[in-house]
């Protein structure tokens, strides 16, 4: 499988409990930012980087994605769809697309939106001769709390007011062997770490490729209002 037919596969069955009221009526995919929804954007990134076939893993009110991007012409890309009954999880999601799925090829978050070249992260994956490889970036946080260290007796050892933690986050973007596949058990609920957890127990060749660019998670409420807001802004005032 090369670059040039790779296919991708989405993942956007989930039932987006964490956007609650929103997602009662809409699954989270299809939640407007700017003039289109989140799964739009991710489907013109793609077409951007070079893939033009994708597998839309679908679930939680499904026609309402199907009914909107259809096969996909109107997009210029080819959509196929693998239905579940019931959400499954990441992993799960994943598995239903199965039968689709015929060399390497991308999975990503139908909830998410990137900007990085893949292109060169297909690239690494291919050169390591990699079983998967995750998408990362950096990411630092200040926790709101303060840190208190006891020993044994609950004497104070020490006090770290607000510590910052920072490191490399998983973006929900992965490069594939369709072998990763055989990790995750069919027709049952079961997370991406789950997977990856068990690949590596077994030593399988899982890299980590670090991404030169940007990522939004529409992941809760706070989230998706403030990235909808910025999304506002590009479109300009009204008059």
């Amino acid at each position: 499988m090369t670059k040039q037919n790779m296919k991708a596969v989405i993942l956007a069955g989930g039932l987006g409990t964490r956007l609650h009221p929103y997602t009662l009526f809409m699954p989270k995919p299809m939640l407007p930012l700017g003039d289109k929804p989140v799964l739009e954007h991710l489907i013109s990134w793609l077409y951007n980087n070079d893939i033009k076939e994708m597998v839309i893993c679908v679930s939680y009110l499904r026609r309402i994605i199907e009914d909107y991007f259809k096969d996909g012409k109107e997009l210029g890309v080819k959509i196929t769809y693998a239905r579940t009954n019931t959400p499954m999880g990441t992993a799960g999601q994943l598995k239903s697309a199965e039968k689709f799925i015929d060399g390497t090829f991308l999975c990503v978050y139908g909830d998410s939106i990137y900007d990085f070249d893949v292109k060169d992260m297909i690239d690494f994956h291919y050169e390591k001769k990699a079983l998967a490889t995750i998408a990362l970036i950096p990411y630092k946080t200040t926790l709101k709390y303060g840190f208190i260290e006891i020993d044994e007796n609950g004497l104070v050892k020490e006090w770290r007011e607000k510590p910052t933690i920072e490191g490399l986050i998983n973006i929900g973007c992965y490069v594939m062997e369709p072998r990763f596949l055989d990790y995750v058990p069919k027709d049952t609920r079961f997370g991406m770490n789950f997977a990856f957890d068990k690949a590596i127990k077994e030593k399988e060749r899982i890299f980590g490729y670090n991404a030169k660019g940007t990522f939004i998670d529409i992941g809760d409420k706070k989230g998706y209002i403030g990235v909808y807001k910025k999304y506002l802004g590009k479109l300009g005032d009204i008059v």
